[in-house]
């Protein structure tokens, strides 16, 4: 696969953004992992250099909370001067609370939780991001949606607000940035068993209710990883614009 050389990945420590990282550096790719959480971030970065060893893969660890431009913008930099420049922007941070709730019930300091971590935080990397992006000649941007910006979740309206916004401005971003040569997808996951979810599922009927639609069994991170991996390659050179569901079926329910 060709053009995973120098990848930006939001998120990188748990769950479905350290199944990426070391993914991408399983097919040599240079990965950067922008984490807020010190030391999931060194740890994913570890386990991703050393998945990596044998194709040529790197990954290294650069502390940063995605709602915090400044932070970005240093993130970016440090980027740049290690691997000279950026193909690929995976805008993997973000996720729902156990306060979420209907529109009625759920706090407004939630909705702006969701809003500011995973709309603003995936808008800031790309409008911090794109500029280096098109110096490298363009590339890709692997953007987190949910299954739940495509069908009903009721009782989770804050992060359903969230997912739909992402899945929006992927459409928007693909067509504006298309002149760049970058190309702009989504990835909807259904429910996926990274540790957050399996403790939101213990107290969320919603989510329970949700997992009992998936014909193959719930999702693990390593299925993200694998089609982050092809939306990033060459194989996807034609293929942008969209909200791809990796669910089991859920949303055909």
């Amino acid at each position: 696969m060709a053009r995973l050389a120098n990848n930006f990945i939001t998120g990188g420590g748990v769950g479905i953004g350290r199944a990426t990282a070391e993914r991408f550096a399983e097919e040599g790719a240079r990965v950067v992992i922008a984490e807020i959480d010190k030391a999931t971030g060194q740890a994913a970065a570890e386990s991703a250099r050393a998945r990596g060893k044998n194709s040529g893969g790197d990954c290294v660890f650069i502390h940063c909370d995605i709602r915090e431009r400044a932070q970005v913008e240093a993130a970016f930099d440090e980027t740049m001067k290690r691997f000279g420049a950026l193909t690929i922007l995976h805008n993997n941070a973000g996720g729902s609370t156990p306060q979420d709730g209907p529109v009625t019930e759920a706090p407004e300091e939630e909705f702006w939780r969701a809003m500011k971590l995973d709309v603003y935080g995936t808008f800031l990397c790309s409008k911090i991001g794109i500029p280096h992006m098109i110096k490298s000649g363009g590339g890709s941007i692997i953007n987190m949606s949910s299954i739940v910006a495509l069908r009903a979740l009721p009782g989770r309206d804050c992060y359903t607000a969230a997912k739909g916004a992402v899945a929006a401005l992927t459409r928007s971003m693909a067509v504006e940035y298309a002149p760049y040569k970058i190309r702009v997808n989504a990835i909807a996951p259904g429910v996926v068993l990274t540790e957050r979810v399996k403790k939101l599922m213990e107290s969320a009927k919603d989510i329970e209710k949700l997992a009992a639609t998936h014909l193959h069994g719930l999702g693990q991170p390593i299925h993200m990883a694998d089609m982050a991996v092809y939306l990033a390659s060459d194989e996807a050179a034609i293929t942008t614009g969209q909200v791809i569901s990796v669910d089991s079926g859920a949303t055909i329910r």
